[in-house]
């Protein structure tokens, strides 16, 4: 039980911190025992449940190891033909069987209360876990192994808190029981026993390093498994379309043969290991019993003490068997666990501020901001830019120039390796991580939305805080009434799963809504018509303008129509700010942003007086006064 249980591997190796691009330190390598130690430390605040269970074991081992006592009893009273005993053998009989009944029920129950209470807290601290990690955790694991560890780990780790500690007290103190009575009857001949202890030492050892390795990759195939089946049933409309029914079942079922794979190298293993140690066992077993019959031992006893040594010794069997076959459900148990310890040590998101507001002022400033999602492969660089209270800041530029990741800094999704953030001149790390998010609403191209009513959806996370009337208010801003008035349940009708019952447009106006709501200082709007017709566009169109109204607002545009009267226009390229003005100054720089105007509207502008070359770099701070 020695051997260390090795962590998954975590392939964070650029974590962007303040100072640069930190590397995720390795979690500590625990053993066996540490693990399954650390397991049964969630058993401590149910002690008392837990003694209950322990008493319950030892009146079911008291009672199963008094069945030889009591049959050799009864044989000596049939010899003598006792009337007392033709009465109170068969009262011992029912007597033995109820309180082993009682003793089982006593252990079972309070270890099945025990075990329940340890999966509910577990997934508790799985979840809270997964809420709490940094979003860089997301990018190196896929969601099917995360999803795995709340179903297929947790299972695992209740085998081995139930099965197997219910074996391990219940048979474990049923073989003490009777090893003392035979040590009791005959010290000599128990002694055969100690012969083999060593010979089945030595097959559980190496069972065991067998049973560890197994586990993990089972673990492993099996979170691939969840994954595909996720991916399937999301992506299920893509692969019909691009009739890839036959690609994803041979995905599936590679991924599958591997989980059966080891599965049955697991089986292989237990199926050897187990007959094994009943094989030592027997043969201690036959010797023993070859001893007990020996002409001398069978002249000194009365039939009733042999059939209660040999019965004993027989007994021994079962208890044994059971033992021998938990190893497997233990180290299964035992991967689990270091699977799921392994996220739950993970660091959390760096929430160290104290600085709080009520509501910010929104004024932004970027100095300087550069990040990396991995060490030497800058994404931004040199960013430098100041939106005041209010204003509304665009950002244009291909796919892959850092727009998306330049805002998702605003509410630390990320943190910036270089420079710094400030609202309202205080350091982003310097607010409270909660605080600091109260003060941004987002509405993103691929909206979220959650199984539930509309009304829940718009009022997501403070249902109990809002009244019905400010939903409707929040949805007759976004343009979303209209179409959810006529809903058969209107605002209580259910969404479906990721609100699949909506179309697109509809989706994305109760997350217009929802930022409505939300009512903060700061918008942040990456794509946020991008799955609406036309004419859903020019009434949401509006709808947004009056919601970045007194809001400072940062749009993340591709459609360049849906941004004109910006206060000001950042271009960004390769992680960098080329360029930054008004709509007007920037076609008048005849650059970068008026070659993306003439590509979108098929337009030939004149070229515009000619400009100092400096213009773009003094616009990465710019002053919406400056335009005055």
């Amino acid at each position: 039980m020695s051997e260390p249980v090795q962590p998954q591997q975590n392939n964070d190796k650029a974590g962007a911190g303040k100072s640069g691009a930190q590397i995720i330190a390795p979690v500590k390598v625990m053993t066996g025992m540490q693990v399954y130690g650390r397991l049964l430390s969630y058993v401590r605040p149910y002690i008392g449940v837990f003694f209950i269970c322990v008493l319950g074991y030892i009146i079911y081992a008291a009672s199963q190891a008094a069945v030889a006592p009591w049959l050799g009893w009864t044989i000596d009273q049939v010899e003598t033909r006792s009337s007392e005993g033709r009465i109170l053998s068969p009262i011992l009989c029912v007597l033995i069987v109820v309180v082993r009944g009682i003793g089982g029920f006593m252990g079972g129950y309070s270890l099945e209360y025990i075990a329940n209470h340890i999966v509910h807290k577990m997934r508790r601290q799985i979840l809270d876990q997964l809420l709490a990690v940094p979003v860089r955790y997301y990018d190196q694991n896929s969601i099917g192994r995360l999803v795995s560890k709340v179903t297929y780990d947790v299972a695992q780790i209740k085998g081995a808190a139930t099965n197997a500690i219910t074996v391990i007290l219940r048979e474990g103190l049923t073989v003490i029981g009777l090893l003392a009575m035979l040590f009791w009857v005959n010290w000599r001949l128990s002694m055969v026993f100690l012969l083999v202890a060593p010979l089945v030492a030595l097959v559980v050892h190496l069972a065991t390093s067998r049973y560890r390795r197994y586990s993990r990759q089972m673990q492993d195939s099996m979170g691939d498994v969840t994954q595909i089946t996720n991916e399937s049933i999301k992506g299920q409309l893509v692969i019909r379309t691009f009739n890839a029914m036959d690609f994803v079942s041979g995905r599936f079922t590679t991924a599958s043969e591997r989980n059966r794979r080891q599965n049955m190298k697991m089986v292989a293993t237990e199926s050897t290991a187990t007959p094994l140690v009943q094989i030592l066992v027997s043969i201690a077993m036959a010797i023993l019993i070859w001893f007990a019959m020996s002409p001398e031992l069978f002249a000194s006893s009365s039939a009733g003490e042999l059939v209660t040594f040999l019965t004993l010794a027989g007994l021994l069997a079962k208890p044994i068997r059971q033992l021998s076959g938990v190893n497997a459900i233990i180290q299964r148990g035992i991967s689990a666990a270091s699977s799921i310890f392994d996220l739950l040590d993970s660091p959390r998101e760096d929430n160290g501020g104290s600085f709080t507001t009520e509501r910010a002022e929104g004024l932004v400033e970027f100095n300087d901001v550069g990040f990396a999602y991995e060490a030497g492969k800058p994404v931004l660089q040199d960013i430098s830019l100041r939106a005041e209270a209010g204003m509304t800041v665009a950002l244009v530029g291909r796919s892959g120039s850092g727009k998306s990741t330049l805002v998702s800094m605003l509410p630390r999704f990320y943190d910036y390796s270089s420079g710094q953030i400030l609202l309202d001149g205080v350091p982003l790390q310097e607010y409270q991580l909660a605080n600091l998010r109260e003060q941004i609403a987002i509405v993103t191209q691929d909206v979220v939305l959650f199984e539930g009513s509309v009304a829940e959806n718009i009022a997501y996370g403070v249902r109990d805080k809002v009244s019905l009337d400010d939903i409707k208010e929040a949805a007759r801003n976004a343009h979303a009434a209209e179409f959810i008035e006529r809903l058969p349940l209107a605002y209580e009708a259910d969404v479906g799963d990721g609100g699949t019952l909506l179309s697109g447009g509809q989706r994305q106006r109760l997350a217009i809504a929802r930022a409505f709501l939300k009512n903060a200082p700061i918008l942040i709007l990456d794509e946020a018509t991008s799955a609406l017709d036309t004419e859903s566009e020019q009434h949401i169109q509006q709808a947004l303008n009056e919601l970045m109204r007194g809001r400072t607002t940062f749009v993340i545009a591709h459609r360049l129509s849906t941004i004109e009267n910006a206060n000001l226009i950042v271009v960004m390229d390769n992680g960098r700010i080329m360029e930054a003005g008004t709509h007007h100054e920037l076609m008048a720089l005849n650059q970068h942003y008026a070659r993306l105007h003439r590509m979108q509207f098929a337009e030939v502008v004149e070229p515009g007086p000619e400009l100092s070359p400096d213009f773009g770099k003094q616009r990465n701070n710019f002053n919406p006064g400056e335009l005055a």
